[in-house]
Parts: C-alpha cells; sequence; structure tokens
C-alpha cells in the first residue's frame, strides 16, 4: 500500500507541478539548488551536491521512469556515484521484474525520492561485488547523477547521461540542440541499451521508423561506433541533409559479427529545426 501511495501522490504532483529547469550545455546554470520544503520538483542536482544529501547507509525510493514502479535501497559506499542495494527480498523481487525477471547492465530512468527532495538519476541492473543486507540480491548496484563517474572514466557515462535527462523530462530540450553526429551516437547508445523509446526519437516518422527500431532492439546485441568522418563544425550551420559515413561493428543474433561503413542520412526540416536519422537507409545497411 505504500507504494501505491507513493504512485498516486507523484503522479498528482506530476501533472500540476513544472519541472525545475536547467540548461543541457555550455551554461553555468546546469542545475538548480533550490531546497524549497517539500516541494517534490525533480531536480537535476551534480554529484557533489548528492554525496551530501543522500551520505553513506542513507535509506532512499528509487522510482523507475517508465514502469512507475519502485522500491526501497540503502547506499553502502561510492566514492564517484553511489553503490547501493535493495533494502529487503521484497525491493528485490520488485527491482527484478523492472528489468524484466534478468539482472542487465542496461541503463534506466529513475527518480530517487529522498526526504523532502526528488532526483533525477540512473541506474543499471547488474549485481556485482560485495553485499551486505540479508536480500537475495547477490552484491551492489550503480546509481548515477549528474556529473558522477564510472569508477573507470573521469566523465559522465554517456548511456547515463542519456537516463538523468529522460527522468528530467529533458530529452527534447537536448535533442533540439545537438549536432547529427551526436545523434548518430544516441542511436548506437540506445541501441546498446535496448531503448525502443529512445531510439525511435532519433529517426524520421515514417513507414521505416517501426521497422528499424524492432530490428536494433530485437536482432541487434550490440553496436559499436568505430570511427566517423567528420566535416567542420561551421559546415552544419547551412545544411539540411547530410551522408555521413559511419565505421561500425555490431552483432545480429542471427547473422553473427559484422564490421562495416553505414551511411547514415541525416536530415532537418529547416536550419532551426533538429536532426533525425533516416531508417530506411540503415534498414538496408544493416542487412
Amino acid at each position: 500500500m505504500k507504494f501505491k501511495a507513493i504512485h498516486f501522490f507523484l503522479c498528482f504532483i506530476f501533472i500540476f507541478l513544472p519541472s525545475k529547469s536547467f540548461a543541457i550545455e555550455g551554461n553555468k546554470d546546469l542545475y538548480e539548488d533550490q531546497d524549497d520544503p517539500l516541494s517534490f520538483m525533480v531536480e537535476v542536482l551534480p554529484w557533489d551536491q548528492v554525496n551530501n544529501i543522500m551520505p553513506k547507509y542513507t535509506i532512499f525510493t528509487i522510482i523507475d521512469v517508465e514502469t512507475g514502479l519502485s522500491f526501497k535501497v540503502q547506499r553502502r559506499a561510492g566514492s564517484q556515484h553511489a553503490d547501493v542495494q535493495p533494502l529487503t527480498y521484497k525491493d528485490t523481487k520488485i527491482m527484478k521484474k523492472i528489468y524484466n525477471g534478468k539482472w542487465s547492465w542496461n541503463r534506466r530512468a529513475i527518480l530517487v525520492l529522498v526526504e523532502d527532495q526528488l532526483l533525477a538519476a540512473s541506474m543499471h541492473g547488474m549485481p556485482h561485488g560485495a553485499g551486505a543486507l540479508k536480500n537475495g540480491f547477490p552484491g551492489h548496484f550503480c546509481v548515477h547523477f549528474w556529473e558522477s563517474t564510472t569508477h573507470k572514466r573521469d566523465k559522465m557515462d554517456p548511456a547515463h547521461q542519456l537516463m538523468i535527462l529522460k527522468a528530467a523530462g529533458k530529452l527534447d530540450d537536448y535533442f533540439n540542440q545537438i549536432d547529427p553526429y551526436k545523434m548518430i551516437e544516441i542511436f548506437a547508445l540506445a541501441v546498446n541499451n535496448h531503448d525502443k523509446n529512445i531510439l525511435a526519437e532519433t529517426i524520421v516518422d515514417n513507414k521505416y521508423k517501426q521497422k528499424l527500431t524492432t530490428k536494433m532492439t530485437k536482432d541487434i546485441s550490440y553496436f559499436s561506433i568505430m570511427g566517423v568522418s567528420l566535416l567542420p563544425m561551421e559546415d552544419l550551420n547551412y545544411q539540411l541533409v547530410m551522408e555521413v559515413p559511419v565505421k561500425v561493428e555490431f552483432l545480429d543474433k542471427n547473422k553473427g559479427k559484422s564490421k562495416k561503413v553505414i551511411h547514415f542520412v541525416v536530415r532537418r526540416d529547416s536550419l532551426v529545426d533538429r536532426w533525425y536519422i533516416e531508417g530506411q537507409t540503415i534498414l538496408k545497411e544493416i542487412k
């Protein structure tokens, strides 16, 4: 009943309260830090602030953006991001349900409810390392916030960054700003994360969109960009259609591994519109 009450309350506040705004790139106002009492507006806060808000042993609630399912966790460790564990066996069961019954490294957009704050975040679903709680979860998993990093990189993980933007409701703003090369990168990230919703947002809306989305999320296990032929950035300002040769490696569950150059056709309707990828050209070259 507690989780149902949380879902009802959050649905109510999401309808009637706007999210806090923030700039995506190249702006000092990247996030807002207004500690309004019991505001429950979604905040995108940097890791150094979150690290203080929820120190080690903090118990908080994770809400999966797509399914609405929620479960409780405890932060156990982590210096560059939060290493957390489901609190109980019941919480582990709910988390596994979110991942369709199979643990996965796929990133998911989540909201973190900690006391009176609701934070945009991202998690993966793969138990690893040590675990201390009696919860049926063999290890811990990672929760990322804005500007947090993995153990191996000193920059934000691109897939986690994308999920945080999704959790904050800022994907449209982000897609409106990025160049064709970044859109191709997001196409690959969505394929690797098996996120059909974000993948669909990168593709031109025509009869090929659903076919390509289904093909890439159902049959392609991974899709790696090995190299891209780049134009000078100043030349992009006056382009409406671009053909971008991209050297890729991918694994088709039905045909095995392939390495080839795929010619992405990326277009926009006007100089002020956002970029989309033509689906039919990718379908022809992926077969």
